[in-house]
């Protein structure tokens, strides 16, 4: 049922594709017939044999009479012609078959995973929450590839049936009392090939989960490759992970086993059932045996022909069978009745006059009765600030998700200018929003890709002014290959700070009217969080921003601020009247701000972390080379390992030494940070140090960096000279860890 269902939902545009197949495959088999039933004849002839057609079935004689009228000196070589010749169109018949039957495979293929790649990008986010990515990947690649190599099995039991029945006609008009006969004892045959069709079904089944659970498992663990190196269980994981490539490859075994078993007994039993029936024509015919050897000859020679083709049918039907499991689950992935989709309005979206007002707003995740929100009345005017604050759970990014419409309130409504949002259409209204997360997603592309994602038709200068305006330009112009720098997985090259300005140049570069802030610099260090909210302040600027924030200290300047609480807006005001208030508000501002530490205290541990982070890469790069200086490596493959190793951890240092420049040249040319008159004494007091130091770390880091490049590309041939360039990587390194040691006294003074 699910394969019929597939089959009329993706084949209807290849009508004519699948008719070609069919005719085709049904032209192989009627010259298939022809050519086998004029070779006994034939090579009776060749032989010297008398061929009697008296007694011949009507067919046979059909046949042969257009060879009457020829010469008997020619009548051989005619009827050999024309015997290879019918082979040959049969052969051209079965080809053309087979390439229009492979290429209807390939064209379903692509279908079905069009058709699933659309509804994963037009379904709501609410399935992605229900539904593990792995399992999407496994369905969108193998599921839906066996589904279809399934649909073309079909195409294939078809034309096989025709066949088959060709030749039982051609059986049936020789004798249709033996063919009575043969067809009981391959009954037989094809009632003992189900019980192993019947086995392909369950074993189908089962490597389709085991594919579902590897696919899973698999992107699990490298998504999670921090946490599981961070714990310590990449043993543990590889153990779980080939504990289902070994059963799986198991369940595959056993699956071929039972099929290829179908063929040889489909043979053995087949061959038997051709004797048996060899003695039945000697009983039916005992009298005539003599005066009807061409007729049974020809006989046996088309039965012997069905065997192979009943038997290949018995094997399609078992690799059908197999497959059912993964037609059951693409159908169900495709099905658009049990998935949400929402109503994507018909009104463009154009500019915002007034502002964003949500109304009673009500909303409990789908699937669930307890309300996230409840009866939410707050206003966005145009051009201003709206902070929403308030405990973990209280319900704020519920609140943000559901202005851009990633979800739809259950009651109540968000009107844009009076305009319900519903009756915009979706694309153009997300168009003019900017969302930057505290999860900021990068691809695996150039950093100037990834800032034009929402604009790739941005031109170059467009692109560096946002990057400029977003504090992004100096890293990234000291990054190897500057906006062409491709920044690995989710942007795993970058530092967390680096990340989000590259997300809010994103945001600039596209320039959107509503602007959605969501705890961008919660995940971030004291450093990166002065780059990041120095971006973020020009970013919202002039914008309608809507801002959710766990440290006060960010939306203090705010418009409005909404303090909510299990899902209710229980104070809002600006950030001195709700001071005056001494409510929620009061009592989460004193909660952050009470028993502060002293300022300086604070500066001088914020530079003694950065140090620290320094030593601790510093530290792993004098360990990576002082094993290659003392040669303790075991092979070539290691030593490469080592010297790649201690790249990396002189970009890392180089990478930090760059996001605390940026805080010192933000602060020399006086653009809005939010440091204090005391600790901006303390940079002072530091910076001359800190400049000194930086201008040498960058020199000997440039020398380790150019050597050990040489030396993972192979650039030096003689080990003299390796072992030069390795010596002197190691005496730069440890004249930067005497400098990191003075500046570290520096502070502590």
């Amino acid at each position: 049922m699910s394969t019929r269902k597939l089959l009329l939902r993706f084949a209807k545009p290849y009508p004519g594709l699948i008719l070609l197949t069919i005719l085709l495959g049904f032209s192989g088999a009627l010259f298939n017939g022809i050519s086998t039933a004029l070779i006994v004849p034939v090579v009776l002839k060749i032989v010297g044999q008398e061929v009697d057609l008296s007694t011949a079935p009507p067919i046979l004689k059909t046949m042969l009479s257009p060879f009457d009228n020829t010469p008997e000196t020619y009548r051989i070589g005619v009827m050999a012609g024309a015997i290879i010749f019918t082979i040959i169109l049969k052969n051209l018949a079965t080809y053309a078959s087979a390439l229009a039957s492979s290429s209807l495979t390939r064209k379903l293929t692509a279908d079905m995973r069009e058709t699933g790649l659309r509804l994963l990008l037009e379904i709501d986010i609410d399935y992605y929450a229900k539904t593990k990515v792995g399992d999407l990947i496994n369905r969108l690649g193998g599921e839906i590839g066996r589904a279809a190599s399934s649909i073309g099995s079909t195409v294939k039991i078809v034309i096989l049936i025709i066949t088959i029945l060709v030749f039982v006609g051609l059986l049936l008009s020789i004798s249709w009392q033996l063919t009575i006969a043969a067809t009981f004892l391959l009954f037989l045959v094809t009632l003992v090939n189900q019980y192993a069709i019947s086995r392909s079904k369950s074993f189908g089944k089962q490597l389709s989960e085991m594919s579902k659970a590897y696919s899973i498992s698999v992107l699990e663990t490298l998504n999670g490759i921090r946490l599981v190196k961070a714990t310590g269980n990449q043993e543990r994981e590889y153990q779980r992970i080939k504990k289902l490539i070994r059963d799986r490859e198991l369940a595959d075994f056993r699956s071929q086993v039972n099929s290829e078993a179908i063929a040889p007994v489909s043979e053995v039993m087949g061959i038997t059932a051709l004797l048996l029936i060899v003695l039945l024509s000697k009983t039916f015919f005992n009298e005539q045996v003599s005066s009807l050897s061409t007729v049974l000859l020809t006989y046996l020679l088309v039965l012997l022909r069905v065997l192979p083709l009943i038997s290949q049918l018995n094997t399609i039907r078992s690799n059908f069978a197999s497959t059912a499991a993964s037609v059951d689950v693409t159908n169900e992935f495709l099905s658009l009745h049990d998935k949400p989709f929402m109503d994507k309005g018909k009104l463009p979206y154009t500019k915002l006059q007034k502002g964003v007002s949500f109304n009673s707003l009500c909303f409990a995740y789908p699937g669930h009765e307890k309300l996230v929100l409840k009866d939410v009345n707050l206003y966005l005017p145009r051009g201003t600030t709206l902070a929403l604050v308030g405990g973990s759970g209280a319900g704020k990014s519920t609140l943000a998700d559901l202005l851009p419409r990633f979800y739809d309130p259950i009651a109540g409504s968000i009107t844009i200018d009076s305009t319900d949002l519903r009756e915009f259409d979706v694309i153009s209204l997300r168009k003019r929003m900017g969302i930057v997360s505290q999860d900021t997603f990068l691809f695996n592309d150039s950093v100037q890709n990834n800032i034009a994602y929402g604009r790739p038709e941005a031109t170059e200068n467009e692109i560096l002014t946002a990057a400029k305006r977003a504090n992004a330009y100096e890293f990234i112009s000291k990054l190897p290959q500057g906006f062409d720098t491709f920044i690995g997985d989710r942007g795993v090259m970058l530092s967390g700070g680096q990340r989000q300005r590259l997300a809010i140049a994103r945001a600039l570069l596209q320039n959107p009217e509503i602007l959605i802030l969501d705890e961008a610099t919660s995940a971030l260090d004291t450093v990166s969080e002065r780059l990041v909210q120095a971006a973020l302040d020009d970013l919202s600027r002039d914008r309608t921003t809507l801002v959710i924030a766990h440290r006060l200290s960010t939306v203090q300047k705010a418009n409005q601020i909404a303090v909510l609480e299990q899902g209710q807006v229980v104070e809002v005001g600006t950030h001195e009247e709700l001071l005056q208030k001494g409510g929620y508000y009061s009592r989460l501002y004193s909660m952050q701000f009470t028993e502060r530490p002293e300022t300086d205290t604070k500066s001088n541990q914020s530079l003694l972390r950065i140090s620290h982070e320094i030593r601790t890469q510093l530290n792993s790069m004098i360990g990576f080379i002082r094993l290659l200086l003392d040669d303790l490596v075991d092979d070539s493959q290691e030593r490469h390992e080592l010297i790649e190793d201690s790249y990396k951890s002189a970009w890392r240092i180089l990478n930090i030494i760059d996001v605390f420049e940026d805080v010192i040249n933000l602060q020399i040319k006086g653009q809005t940070l939010s440091i204090s008159d005391q600790n901006q004494n303390v940079i002072s007091n530091h910076y001359q140090t800190f400049n000194h130091i930086s201008v040498e770390f960058r020199t000997s880091l440039n020398l380790i960096l150019s050597s050990l490049r040489s030396l993972a590309d192979n650039l030096v041939y003689t080990t003299e000279e390796q072992n030069g360039l390795i010596t002197e990587s190691y005496e730069s390194a440890m004249y930067l860890l005497d400098n990191l040691e003075k500046f570290e006294n520096s502070i502590n003074v």
